[in-house]
């Protein structure tokens, strides 16, 4: 199993950044294309050409993790940073081989411009 843990620091508060992580709008706009998310724990989601599968996590404007066949665990865990920033907590783990650092910093920096 291959695990890769990122942390970013985002220029926007948590309910700002929160619908780019949550909905099928704001992820399609820096991650993937979106067909399904069911918006709970227990849902199911679709996330491109990564697969389909279920929301494993669900904190309402904190934490959104997605578990998808074939692309593995997906987590987005953001916390406050001082009043008008947030962190994110990124992982993704998966079967097989590692997921690339550098093609997750390139979708982090298409995260943070669409964020203004």
């Amino acid at each position: 199993m291959a695990v890769l843990q990122l942390l970013i620091r985002l220029p926007r508060p948590m309910d700002q950044v929160w619908p780019s992580l949550s909905t099928p709008e704001g992820l399609a706009a820096w991650f993937t294309p979106t067909d399904v998310l069911q918006p709970r724990l227990g849902g199911t989601v679709t996330l491109g050409d990564l697969g389909t599968g279920t929301v494993t996590a669900w904190d309402v404007d904190r934490v959104a993790e997605y578990t998808v066949d074939p692309g593995g665990r997906i987590r987005f865990h953001l916390e406050p940073d001082g009043e008008t920033g947030s962190v994110l907590r990124f992982t993704h783990e998966v079967q097989g081989e590692a997921p690339t650092e550098q093609g997750w910093r390139d979708r982090f920096e298409r995260l943070g411009a669409s964020l203004g």
